[in-house]
């Protein structure tokens, strides 16, 4: 089986209530857990890379990567670009066998979001390839993406039928209060999200499918291993997963997860060495780092996302 788009993917998605997870992938160990959570629960799959996961990796072996877990799974895998910010950026993963972009103008003007957007989507259609778009501004840091609180900014849900049917993506991240990174809220802040923001949206496009970026709930079993074992973390708020769960029954057919698996990761691998400090073969230590990725992995397909059995 190829690679491919989320286009069906999203349309089953929005049908049936539930969304779909696009994980971050860095390396091997990543895209095997995660891949093998999704091949026992037979759940359809979108890994996606930043530019800076491409930049450490190399563009030529994520795409193979992902390419040998379709041969391992069997599985309907997606390989997506996330947050790509500039046209040459998404060509150059078009070009190189990605099926799904994301071309991020949400720091430009409407206008001018709209044109960079089109841009990228009559390239990205000619070669068979479907784009994401973002209107509004998520808060946090991760990667590239830094967006600072005072910057960040509410999609207008009056401009979200504008901007698709002027740049005809075929996917819209919107901002309704999830945030990148680890530390999305302070202590004892209630994390919110504005469903108000997307009812309206879906009621202005409807069928059409929507992403949350900036979905990781910062487990804190992950964060207490992490500084049990040495670590320094201060105290970090996610995005509660039953907000989670109520989006993807809404109009949100995609939900980026990014943080949690490095957290899953690093936890695994301090709590190794911690217990085996005189072991230096990355076989032992990233065995177990993989086997947290794929826990989790599990969790939110089953218990967030609900599409297991969706493949």
């Amino acid at each position: 089986m190829p690679l491919v788009t989320s286009k069906e993917m999203f349309e089953k998605a929005y049908a049936g209530g539930y969304a779909i997870g696009a994980f971050n992938v860095n390396n091997m160990e990543i895209i095997q857990g995660i891949t093998e959570a999704a091949k026992e629960l037979n759940a359809p799959l979108i890994l996606q890379v930043s530019s800076g996961a491409r930049k450490y990796a190399n563009h030529t072996y994520l795409v193979k990567l992902v390419e040998a877990a379709i041969i391992e799974t069997g599985l309907p895998i997606c390989l997506h670009l996330d947050h790509g910010d500039t046209f040459e950026l998404c060509k150059s993963c078009i070009d190189g066998g990605f099926t799904s972009v994301m071309i991020d103008g949400s720091h430009y003007s409407f206008e001018d979001n709209i044109e960079l957007t089109a841009k990228v989507v009559k390239y990205a259609h000619d070669h068979g390839v479907v784009v994401e778009g973002e209107l509004g501004r998520l808060a946090g840091i991760e990667d590239a993406v830094n967006v600072s609180a005072e910057d960040a900014s509410y999609t207008n849900p009056a401009q979200v039928q504008e901007f698709v049917e002027r740049t005809g993506v075929d996917s819209l991240a919107i901002a309704i209060g999830t945030s990148h990174g680890a530390y999305k809220f302070k202590p004892g802040q209630k994390p919110q999200l504005r469903f108000d923001i997307l009812e309206e949206v879906g009621k202005r496009l409807p069928g059409f499918p929507i992403v949350l970026h900036g979905a990781s709930s910062v487990i804190p079993e992950y964060v207490e291993t992490i500084n049990k074992y040495g670590g320094n973390m201060p105290d970090a708020v996610g995005i509660p997963e039953d907000m989670l769960r109520k989006a993807a029954r809404m109009a949100v057919c995609k939900i980026n997860i990014d943080s949690d698996l490095r957290l899953a990761m690093t936890a695994a691998i301090r709590k190794y060495f911690a217990e085996n400090p005189a072991h230096f073969d990355p076989r032992q230590y990233l065995r177990p780092a993989r086997d947290n990725i794929k826990a989790l992995v599990k969790h939110k397909i089953t218990d967030v996302l609900g599409c297991d059995g969706k493949a």
